[in-house]
C-alpha cells in the first residue's frame, strides 16, 4: 500500500536495512544540494539549508560506523575511536570554516555544540522520556563526574578570554598565543586521562543502572570492511557538504539578518551534532537514561576537551590566522549558565518531563539573545 509498508516487507538485505531507517531517506539531499550549487540563481539561504539537511544523515552514518568499529575493538580502543570520530561532523564543519577564515563562527560552533547537547538534546530527552515514564533514573556518580569535567571546560574557555580582554584587547600578542597553545595541550592530556579514568581505573563509577542496554543498543553488527568504508565515505561527503554549507553561510547571514556567531551557535552546532543528539533522545524514550545522559554529556566533554584544542592546533596549519580561545562575554556567560543548570538538573540522578522543559527554555532564551545581537563582537 504505502512506501513505508513496502520497505517493511522487503527481505533483509543491507539495502533494505538502509531504507528502513527514515533518516537515511535524507541522503537524497546530497545530489539535490550538488545540483543546486551549480545553478546560477539559487539563493544562499536555500543552498545553506539544503546542505545542512544533507549533513544530518551523513553525521548519523559516521556515528553508526564508529560505534560498529568501537564495538569490535574493546573498551580502550573503542573509547579512543569514539573520541576521534564521535564528533567528526562538528570537527569537519569547523575545519572547513577555519580554512575559510570564519573564526567567529568556529568559536561560536564550539560553544553552540555544548549548549545543544547539554540543554537542547538532554532537555528533549528528559521531556519525551518523561512523558512516557513518570520518573527516570540514571547513575548520579557518573553525572557528577561529567559535571566536574564540564566545569573544567568552562574554566579552559574563560581563562584565555579574560587574558585576551584584559592584557591584549587590541591585538594577539605572543603571550596570548603561548597561553592558547598551552591550554590546548593541557586539555588534550586531561581528556586522555579522562578516557583512562572512565574506561579503566574507575569504570565501575560509570556503570549503567540498566545492565541489559548493551546488546539492545548495538543491534546488528557490521563487518569491519563495511564499517571502515562507510566511515571513510561519510567523512568525504561530510567535507563536501560542509564546503557548500560554509560557502553559503556569509550570504545566508546577510539575507536573514543573522551574524556568524548566531549561525555557528545555533545552526552549525545543531546540524553537526544532530546524529548524537538524536541518539540521546531515542535512548531516553526507551528509558535508557544512563546511555542518554552519557551520550549528551560525553559529547560535550569531547567537544570542549578534544575538538576545541585540536582546532587550535590545526589552525596554525590551515587557517589564515591562529584560532584563539578568546570567546565573547555572551558566549562565556551562556556556557557557564548551561554548565551550572546542567549540574543542578543531573545531580540527583533523576529526570522527569519538567526538567526537560527547564533545559529547553534556557536554550531558547540563549538562542534568542544571540539572534537579537547580530553585531556581537565582545
Amino acid at each position: 500500500m504505502s512506501s513505508a509498508t513496502d520497505v517493511a516487507t522487503l527481505p533483509r538485505t543491507p539495502f533494505s536495512d538502509f531504507l528502513r531507517s527514515p533518516i537515511n531517506w535524507l541522503f537524497v539531499f546530497i545530489p539535490i544540494t550538488v545540483g543546486l550549487e551549480h545553478l546560477a540563481h539559487v539563493s544562499a539561504p536555500v543552498l545553506f539549508f539544503m546542505a545542512a539537511v544533507a549533513i544530518i544523515p551523513i553525521a548519523a552514518l559516521i556515528v553508526r560506523a564508529t560505534e560498529q568499529i568501537a564495538h569490535r575493538t574493546g573498551d580502550a580502543v573503542g573509547g579512543l575511536l569514539n573520541a576521534t570520530f564521535g564528533n567528526a561532523p562538528e570537527l569537519i564543519i569547523a575545519l572547513v570554516a577555519l580554512k575559510a577564515g570564519y573564526l567567529d563562527m568556529v568559536r561560536a560552533s564550539l560553544v553552540g555544540a555544548i549548549l545543544a547537547n547539554l540543554l537542547l538534546a538532554l532537555g528533549v530527552g528528559f521531556l519525551t522520556g518523561g512523558l512516557r515514564f513518570h520518573e527516570q533514573r540514571f547513575n548520579p556518580i557518573a553525572a557528577r563526574a561529567y559535571s566536574s569535567m564540564m566545569f573544567l571546560a568552562a574554566v579552559s574557555m574563560t581563562v584565555p578570554s579574560a587574558f585576551s580582554r584584559v592584557l591584549a584587547p587590541n591585538e594577539v600578542i605572543r603571550q596570548e598565543q603561548l597561553l592558547n597553545l598551552g591550554i590546548a595541550v593541557l586539555l588534550l592530556v586531561a581528556y586522555a586521562l579522562y578516557i583512562l579514568f572512565s574506561l579503566k581505573t574507575h569504570s565501575s563509577a560509570f556503570a549503567s543502572l540498566d545492565t541489559e542496554h548493551d546488546s539492545q543498543h548495538h543491534g546488528e553488527l557490521w563487518g569491519v570492511p563495511r564499517a571502515v568504508i562507510s566511515l571513510l565515505a561519510a567523512s568525504v561527503f561530510a567535507a563536501w557538504m560542509s564546503e557548500i554549507l560554509v560557502g553559503a553561510a556569509e550570504e545566508t547571514g546577510k539575507a536573514l539578518g543573522m551574524s556568524q556567531v548566531f549561525i555557528g551557535i545555533v545552526f552549525v552546532a545543531i546540524v553537526g551534532g544532530a546524529a548524537e543528539s538524536g541518539s540521546a533522545v531515542a535512548m531516553a524514550q526507551k528509558n535508557k537514561m544512563d546511555l542518554s545522559v552519557g551520550i549528551a554529556l560525553g559529547s560535550c566533554i569531547q567537544i570542549a576537551l578534544f575538538v576545541a584544542p585540536l582546532l587550535v592546533l590545526a589552525s596554525y596549519f590551515i587557517a589564515p590566522q591562529p584560532l584563539e580561545l578568546a570567546f565573547s562575554r555572551a558566549e562565556i556567560g551562556s556556557l557557564t549558565i548551561a554548565v551550572l543548570i546542567g549540574a543542578m538538573v543531573c545531580n540527583d540522578g533523576q529526570s522527569n518531563w519538567y526538567k526537560g522543559v527547564q533545559l529547553i527554555t534556557v536554550y531558547a532564551i540563549i538562542a534568542l539573545m544571540f539572534y537579537l545581537i547580530p553585531d556581537l563582537a565582545t
